[in-house]
């Protein structure tokens, strides 16, 4: 796993156990334990179990999990890029921040040091994501870091106790 730099200060490390507090911040927002494998209901040993699935994703090769840390140092997010379909030449990014680090364009300068890694350095032909249609900020900020709207994948995912529709986005090495 390395450390990537990215615009506004922002960089973007491996999880240590040290980010815990970040862990259980993000378990006590409304919708991030609904579609990652944060804990709904925060323990000490949920955290643990969370920051070691990270370490395992890098050991495995399955994922690149990033803690995404502010300008002053403090944690504020996750940004992964997913390797399940890597063989048929495509990754697929996820990210999230806590609720008191919204509205600063973290995630997008996270999301665009990722990509440009992922597509540069890793060579991987195709990125995808994938945004809930209410989710403005977030498809907002795909849209500012290159990423193209494709469509409406219809009930695409599983979110809590429902299917729901995904926009779907796409960054090409040519879109850098």
């Amino acid at each position: 796993m390395p450390d990537l730099t990215a615009p506004e200060g922002i960089t973007l490390r491996p999880w240590t156990l040290a980010d815990l507090p970040l862990v259980r911040e993000a378990s006590q927002d409304e919708h991030i334990p609904l579609i990652t494998t944060v804990p709904a209901q925060y323990s000490e040993a949920e955290g643990v179990a969370f920051v070691e699935r990270q370490w395992d994703r890098a050991v495995t090769g399955t994922g690149y999990p990033f803690v995404v840390v502010s300008r002053n140092g403090t944690p504020i997010g996750n940004i992964g890029l997913w390797l399940r379909s890597v063989a048929d030449g495509r990754a697929s990014l996820g990210y999230w921040l806590v609720k008191s680090a919204r509205g600063q364009r973290a995630a997008g300068a996270a999301l665009s040091a990722v990509a440009r890694w992922a597509l540069t350095d890793l060579r991987i032909p195709r990125l995808e994501l994938y945004v809930e249609p209410w989710n403005a900020p977030s498809w907002h900020t795909a849209e500012r870091a290159g990423f193209t709207r494709e469509g409406l994948l219809r009930s695409w995912q599983q979110v809590g106790t429902e299917r729901r529709d995904m926009y779907m986005y796409s960054l090409l090495p040519g879109d850098l």
